[in-house]
């Protein structure tokens, strides 16, 4: 598919996302202008957009948006994972993007495939940021084979990694057993597969993402004990859930805390987003204060959009996660 063939799914996109009213703010926040406006409209927008581009220089962080972000219409099949890096740039304003590898799970040795969707984003001025990893077994299990498994699951992701630009595939770190059990675990599994991603030049990364991995004492200790350069973190605002059950959480590991112990080994920041309120912050984390942790621990790399909410349709949550991310990061 060529890049002119995306740019016309994408509209098609649009279209149904309009009539669907998904974006009654959307028009405006995303800057389309319509041609029938005044040349004084038009200056006041073209003021509008050096103000914000200028605002975006002085942000201390690069924003890029997660793919889980427009993860229904994914699954809906109203998008593609190759239309994922245009609508990044062009309904988002954002030119960085973090890939899940379950959207196009059997690319990852697809060299033609890879190759196309290198070719789109150089055509619309896209960088591929890291590869998210699930579904290829988890690093920290106790079983060894089944740990082993998991270790060379993840090397084509590493390779595709490498083909695409990428600096970093996140995987799981989780495990069956005690902590400790699973921590010895995930040292030998994290270890292994790092030596392997070294000579590719990626980084692997862990998340924190449920069970004792979203334990940020926990995890930043497995990572110091891998001790190696290319094995780091990619801390999330939001999945510090250690267990639950069907009422929800009974056991959150306190969000600051856990983001400032693994900011020292991150590779990568999630801003994970659900609901806001009316001044557009987002109710479950304090961006001001959590967006200091991550400055003060001198980190000036991506910051990747990751909404999940209800309340908004994707494509609005997107937007207002990004103006919180433009408005508060401008001021810390």
């Amino acid at each position: 598919m060529k890049t002119n063939q995306i740019n016309k799914k994408i509209q098609s996109r649009r279209k149904f996302i309009y009539k669907a009213g998904g974006l009654t703010l959307g028009v405006g926040i995303l800057g389309i202008h319509g041609c029938s406006r005044s040349r004084k409209t038009n200056d006041a927008s073209e003021e509008e957009t050096t103000a914000e581009a200028a605002s975006a220089s002085e942000l201390f962080f690069k924003i890029s948006l997660a793919e889980w972000s427009l993860h229904k219409a994914l699954f809906a099949e109203e998008m593609t994972n190759l239309d994922f890096p245009v609508m990044a740039k062009n309904d988002f304003g954002i030119d960085a993007v973090e890939y899940v590898n379950i959207f196009f799970k059997d690319k990852a040795e697809d060299a033609a495939y890879l190759s196309q969707l290198n070719t789109i984003c150089n055509d619309n001025g896209v960088s591929n940021v890291l590869i998210m990893c699930d579904g290829e077994g988890n690093l920290g299990d106790s079983d060894e084979a089944k740990r082993n498994e998991a270790v060379e699951n993840h090397y084509k992701w590493v390779e595709a990694a490498k083909t695409l630009g990428c600096h970093s595939i996140r995987v799981n770190a989780r495990g069956t057993g005690t902590d400790e059990e699973v921590a010895t675990a995930a040292i030998d599994g994290l270890g292994r597969l790092s030596e392997f991603a070294k000579d590719f030049d990626i980084n692997v990364i862990v998340e924190n993402h449920g069970g004792i991995s979203s334990d940020g004492k926990w995890l930043s200790n497995v990572i110091s004990s891998v001790g190696m350069a290319n094995c780091g973190t990619l801390p999330d605002f939001g999945n510090f859930c250690i267990e639950s059950n069907e009422d929800g959480c009974i056991n959150e590991y306190d969000r600051y805390l856990g983001v400032k112990e693994l900011m020292p080994f991150a590779k990568g920041v999630s801003a994970k987003s659900h609901d806001f309120d009316e001044n557009g912050d987002e109710i479950h984390t304090d961006y001001t204060k959590m967006l200091k942790v991550v400055k003060e621990a001198g980190y000036r790399g991506h910051i990747g959009i990751e909404y999940e909410g209800t309340e908004d349709s994707e494509n609005m949550g997107i937007m207002k996660t990004k103006t919180l991310l433009e408005k508060v990061g401008s001021m810390v």
